[in-house]
């Protein structure tokens, strides 16, 4: 399989060679997943990274009521995983399940570790990835926080407007943090503007 998006992916994290980042994106295994694939269980730890070359993924968890609530929805190109889980071997808080047919890059811990240990660009990828991940996961709790759902939805349909046509609404309500009924209402009032 060819791994042209995930060398891409690779140097627009980190400037580097091309042929290291062919190196690193050698050692990643391709697989497909099938719509609704669970790839990491709540309470299991994560053995592996995934890369998204193609489809939506989501994380969730339930809340105490045992209702679904969505956590992120992912869209390729990126990196999935609980990095938490995977960096410090302990059981995951989420479940990561696949939203459409996907197609996925994973390397093992112990690869990771070893090219963390054999590469200093490696190294720096992985920091850049955690620095850049760390970004979107405070700009999402921040935006719960001072945004409106308006806003909210405004700004995913900007950033990734094509979530809409691939992820059920229901999925993309939890992950606002409203119900369907006010997405709807959401939805209705800004096509009437």
């Amino acid at each position: 399989m060819n791994s042209e998006i995930l060398e891409k992916y690779i140097t627009s994290l980190l400037p580097m060679p091309a042929y290291k980042a062919k190196l690193f994106a050698n050692q990643f295994e391709f697989l497909e997943s099938q719509k609704n694939e669970l790839l990491l269980e709540e309470n299991k730890i994560s053995k592996e990274t995934h890369f998204l070359e193609s489809g939506f993924i989501r994380s969730f968890t339930f809340d105490n009521n045992g209702n679904e609530v969505t956590t992120n929805i992912f869209s390729a190109p990126c990196f999935v995983n609980d990095f938490l889980s995977f960096f410090k071997q302990q059981p995951t808080k989420e479940n990561i399940q696949t939203l459409t047919n996907c197609r996925l890059w994973k390397m093992s811990f112990q690869a990771v570790q070893s090219n963390f240990h054999s590469y200093p660009e490696f190294r720096e990828f992985g920091r850049m990835m955690l620095v850049t991940n760390y970004s979107i996961l405070q700009d999402r709790m921040l935006g719960m926080i001072k945004h409106t759902a308006e806003n909210r939805y405004l700004k995913l349909m900007k950033l990734h407007p094509h979530i809409f046509q691939n992820v059920p609404l229901k999925i993309i309500a939890s992950y606002l943090g409203i119900t369907d009924t006010s997405l709807s209402r959401i939805r209705k009032e800004i096509s009437n503007k």
